[in-house]
């Protein structure tokens, strides 16, 4: 893996995980949904337009193809993550769900793409998910109750991330990157917004997450997308079976905030999945 690349995923990985913080202690919602996505297009907008004002670029059919279904599965994606995060631990829920995104989207570039990866890189690839597995497991959760849903929500989630991390290697190669990130946030508000101020009460429950919750809408508003159009342009530069599990070194920055910051139980088991991820990243970039 180019160490450019490597280096994109790592700020992503920060980035990352630092809105999930964020996004545990706030209150996962419709209302909350759109107001960090509003704040998304106000902060990305005016850096869209410059781009587009300097490139010029040709939006055909086939841009706003790929932009309306990333969209779409972006949206999903937040959809189900919140749900998930409502039923469910974070420490479960969180790595399941970025671990199952990037094993299926390896699958699927070797199946869709033809891409043909070298063992060194697939034998990291390995260790990122065995990692994240060790994260994920715990003797205590088999008898509390809501784990089987949480369970179903986290697996669905990493389904629409590996639907989207293969879609969009095509995508931002129509594209570029900068564009192609503020037409998933543009396509979220979009789908958002009819459900968000359609009654009294649903505007009144966007005006409460704008106000009590606005450092947390600011700070997901430019986090989640920063992150991701990191992830973005890493893709431009390295092939998606690489780049889909690199990026999930955020399980580390994860494990580190829940340790630290949220005192969450079971650190041994949760750094000794951190450092196996570690170890498979660089594995990949060796490969």
């Amino acid at each position: 893996m180019p160490v450019a690349a490597l280096a994109l995923l790592l700020g992503a990985a920060v980035a990352h995980a630092t809105w999930n913080y964020m996004a545990k202690g706030a209150r996962n919602d419709l209302a909350f949904l759109f107001a960090f996505n509003l704040c998304a297009e106000f902060i990305y907008l005016p850096l869209a337009v410059g781009v587009y004002l300097w490139m010029r670029p040709t939006l055909g059919w086939d841009a706003l193809l790929f932009i309306g279904v990333s969209g779409a599965l972006n949206m999903l994606y937040f959809v189900l993550l919140t749900q998930g995060y409502r039923v469910g631990d974070l420490s479960l829920v969180y790595p399941l769900a970025r671990g199952t995104g990037p094993a299926l989207s390896v699958a699927g570039a070797i199946l869709i793409f033809g891409e043909r990866p070298s063992g060194v890189a697939l034998a990291g690839a390995a260790l990122v998910v065995a990692g994240i597995i060790i994260m994920s497991f715990s003797p205590s959760r088999g008898s509390t109750g809501g784990v089987g849903l949480s369970i179903a929500f986290a697996l669905a989630t990493g389904a629409v991330i590996a639907a989207y991390t293969l879609w969009d290697n095509k995508g931002v190669t129509i594209v570029t990157p900068i564009l192609y990130s503020a037409g998933l946030d543009l396509t979220r508000l979009l789908i958002l917004t009819p459900f968000a101020l359609a009654t009294a009460s649903s505007r009144r429950a966007v005006s409460v997450a704008l106000t009590e919750q606005r450092l947390a809408a600011i700070g997901i508003g430019l986090l989640s997308p920063g992150a991701y159009l990191l992830v973005l342009v890493a893709l431009t530069i390295a092939p998606v079976t690489y780049v889909a599990p690199a990026r999930e070194i955020s399980i580390v920055f994860g494990a580190l905030l829940g340790w630290r910051l949220l005192s969450e139980s079971d650190p041994v088991r949760r750094l000794a999945g951190a450092s196996t991820i570690v170890a498979g990243v660089f594995v990949l970039a060796l490969g």
